[in-house]
């Protein structure tokens, strides 16, 4: 197996690089140097990477087939920070008539687009027939979980991206996350509350000024940075090498990766997987995917099945 895969990051058809823009809220193409060397004012300690996102970012969600790699790789070398960008702060007065967007509705067809690009599945519909509001309630529960129960808060924000991109379910509404939360094994209704706090609040507004030290104007970004106070910060979804580059410039040194992850083992984590996702972790072709995952799991471990014309498998509970 190849540890870097040419395809392992690169989107169907070499589309441009998009990002979800921090100032106006619009996805599009970015145009940067790739890779970005800086200094912070305050160094962080050992080497931290600082993963730059929101719930709803459409670009975040086609960047988790190669990030989970990273992570099973090179996760070692790292001490990973999610922190909450704020895509979506509400309605009442956006408007960005250059992207064609004033209205939630102008959301659906840019959502299809990234799906149809990424091949991460994004259905839309939301938009259309219950629009998220704003981005703020979903991330204020991510940062009450973050406090509560360290550890929780990045499995909560996969599922909470499960439910708005491929089931279709708006995650600003409690009658959506605190079943959510309740499946978890936590207190939905108790935590919504603690969500709709001034404390809460004053949690996501740090992320959000640790965005701005960072200098980070869009999402997905990575920033990865060491205790010296070098950082460096990729912008938008890049294939699996950029980001193993900007590891090694900030060590000053070559790592070997860690194996990739058994599929039952990977399943075991409980989460759904797509079949963008299997490609990518285990350099595979689209139509390889079916006879890898019957080759490697036994009949009633797990269930398969086609959802927006993608494969998904999850383990059987």
């Amino acid at each position: 197996m190849n540890t870097h895969s040419s395809d392992s990051g690169q989107k169907p058809g070499n589309k441009p690089n998009m990002v979800c823009d921090l100032q106006t809220g619009i996805c599009g193409e970015v145009e940067d140097a790739g890779i970005e060397m800086f200094e912070l004012a305050a160094p962080a300690p050992q080497i931290t990477l600082y993963y730059v996102t929101d719930p709803i970012c459409s670009h975040c969600w086609a960047l988790e087939p190669v990030l989970n790699r990273f992570l099973w790789q090179y996760g070692r070398h790292v001490n990973v920070r999610t922190v909450m960008g704020g895509l979506l702060p509400g309605w009442s007065g956006f408007a960005d008539k250059a992207n064609g967007i004033g209205q939630p509705s102008d959301v659906a067809g840019h959502w299809r687009e990234v799906g149809e690009h990424s091949r991460m599945p994004i259905d839309g519909s939301l938009w259309l027939t219950d629009p998220i509001q704003s981005s703020y309630p979903p991330s204020r529960v991510f940062k009450v979980i973050q406090a509560r129960y360290p550890g929780r808060e990045n499995d909560y924000l996969r599922l909470a991206r499960e439910d708005v991109f491929v089931f279709d379910r708006n995650i600003g509404q409690e009658r959506v996350l605190i079943p959510r939360l309740n499946a978890m094994g936590l207190d939905g209704k108790a935590i919504m509350a603690e969500a709709g706090t001034e404390a809460a609040q004053d949690l996501l507004d740090q992320d959000f000024a640790l965005v701005a030290r960072l200098g980070v104007r869009g999402f997905p970004t990575i920033v990865l940075a060491d205790d010296k106070g070098q950082a460096v910060k990729i912008v938008g979804v890049r294939p699996l090498e950029t980001y193993v580059e900007g590891l090694e410039r900030l060590l000053g040194r070559t790592v070997e990766p860690e194996p990739v992850p058994e599929l039952e083992d990977w399943l075991k984590k409980g989460q759904t997987l797509f079949a963008r996702e299997i490609e990518v972790m285990y350099d595979l072709k689209p139509d390889e995917v079916e006879n890898f995952i019957n080759g490697r799991l036994e009949t009633g471990q797990y269930g398969i099945c086609e959802i927006l014309d993608e494969l998904l498998v999850q383990k059987v509970r």
